[in-house]
């Protein structure tokens, strides 16, 4: 029997997936890739001899392609942007290769929000600005509430996925001083990776202006602007 393998492929750059992403995406039969998402240049790393793009396939279409090159013993990649874990709709396809006994591995990737704070210079938590992250996402087409206004009180770190054509809506969401440090972070780590930098009182109306609609995370705190918070040095120092 073959097995399939969901792959992170990492935040864009091609050289940021894992050395063992890397070497599955040589051994792939079959590659299943998120088209809209994954840097084509992973897709056409692989030598495999089938690859379909999962762009507008139903989960019962992805799930039956898996399951007959399994029975054919062949290896299948999935590839899956950035980390597989953070909004990857990974366990509704493991549930259904359950019930047909195909085994599952799950490869780690690099998080786009790890290669944004990365574009900022920055760190995610920072002592004495924030010792917490909180990932969420806002309401949409595809979830009916959600919890940014509260969160947002909680005065940590906030990391907002699929926001960006909410973000007006967003930011007049959150619970935060108007001069709380923002940013939006387009494509981090592709070549056209763009980063604005504002506050929760102006970051919308620079984002717009500089064109950015879609694809890009918001984050909010004062780790945004760290050479500029009043962080406390780490003890790693002395």
């Amino acid at each position: 029997m073959g097995r399939v393998y969901i792959v992170g492929a990492g935040p864009g750059d091609p050289e940021l997936i894992t050395v063992k992403g890397r070497r599955l995406l040589g051994q792939a039969d079959v590659l299943i890739y998120v088209g809209s998402l994954v840097n084509p240049e992973l897709v056409a790393l692989s030598p495999a001899p089938e690859k379909f793009d999962s762009w507008g396939m139903k989960l019962h279409e992805i799930v039956g392609v898996m399951e007959q090159a399994v029975k054919e013993g062949k290896t299948v990649v999935r590839l899956h942007s950035g980390d597989p874990s953070l909004y990857g709709a990974i366990v509704e396809q493991m549930a259904e290769l359950e019930k047909r006994d195909i085994q599952v591995e799950i490869v780690p990737g690099v998080s786009s929000m790890f290669a944004a704070a990365a574009a900022l210079k920055t760190q995610l938590t920072l002592r004495g600005v924030s010792d917490s992250v909180i990932i969420t996402r806002p309401a949409g087409a595809t979830l009916d509430v959600d919890e940014v206004r509260e969160l947002s009180r909680l005065g940590s770190t906030m990391v907002i996925f699929l926001g960006t054509q909410h973000l007006e809506q967003v930011l007049n969401n959150v619970e935060c001083p108007p001069d709380t440090p923002a940013a939006v972070v387009y494509h981090a780590s592709w070549p056209d990776q763009r980063v604005v930098l504002g506050t929760v009182a102006d970051l919308a109306a620079k984002a717009r202006a500089a064109g950015i609609e879609k694809t890009a995370l918001i984050i909010i705190g004062g780790v945004v602007d760290a050479t500029h918070s009043s962080f406390t040095r780490s003890h790693l120092y002395g």
